[in-house]
């Protein structure tokens, strides 16, 4: 947020239901609540700003949201930036590993999140693409709303993917993959990306990054790529 606000930007981020400071209840904030989630922020947004239209950016699960709220509300997206997105899961072994567990997912609304587990999302895919002291800093920042967040990405990551259909994305897209994402396989996000139907789209994979891309050693480097995408200029038709 504070890299895009200093470019300039007017920044809007949120906790989805069951997450940080957001309400608590009986769900699992699948994606599909996510979506509800997005439609009721962007009309506070829409509210407060007077803008229509705005420019979305999610990571991982969130890119997932993002994606699936583009398709019920294309009139509200500008520019889609998907980073650490995943189609079908297809040669994914984080996601073959998270499925030995999809019993419990399907069953318990709840899954353990404690400085263990954070510390692995910075180690699991490639050691070394991130700062340890960033992982104990998030730790520290999460761990204030407790050890427990929803299970419904995971169920949805593990079990009912796709949950984004390409052909239904109308926005512009840039689909951000780190080299080392044990989620994202290449293979899979190129077959999404052949379908985008519209034109204006970008697939950049980032050297030296894992799945946490807003995490990692070079982390600067996705913000240059999405600050070119955000401000491309508008495109040019002969007369």
């Amino acid at each position: 947020m504070n890299a895009f606000a200093g470019l300039g930007f007017d920044v809007w981020t949120m906790d989805h239901e069951n997450y940080g400071r957001s309400s608590r209840t009986s769900g699992n904030s699948d994606i599909a609540s996510g979506v509800e989630d997005l439609i009721a922020a962007t009309e506070l947004v829409i509210r407060e700003t007077g803008w229509k239209r705005m420019h979305f950016m999610g990571e991982s699960s969130g890119a997932l949201r993002a994606a699936a709220f583009a398709m019920v509300r294309p009139e509200r997206v500008d520019r889609l930036v998907l980073n650490a997105f995943t189609y079908t899961g297809r040669n994914s072994p984080t996601l073959a590993k998270r499925a030995e567990q999809l019993d419990y997912f399907r069953t318990h609304n709840r899954r353990l999140r404690d400085r263990e587990m954070i510390r692995s999302i910075f180690t699991r895919d490639h050691p070394g693409t991130s700062d340890p002291a960033v992982a104990e800093a998030l730790a520290d920042a999460e761990l204030v709303f407790g050890d427990q967040v929803p299970t419904g990405t995971y169920l949805d990551m593990t079990a009912n993917l796709p949950v984004v259909d390409p052909l239904k994305v109308q926005a512009p897209v840039m689909i951000v993959r780190g080299e080392h994402d044990g989620i994202a396989s290449e293979e899979d996000l190129l077959d999404f990306f052949r379908q985008l139907p519209n034109p204006d789209r970008q697939f950049v994979v980032l050297p030296g990054a894992a799945h946490a891309l807003v995490f990692g050693h070079n982390r600067h480097q996705l913000w240059h790529t999405v600050h070119a995408f955000l401000t491309m200029p508008p495109r040019r038709d002969r007369q």
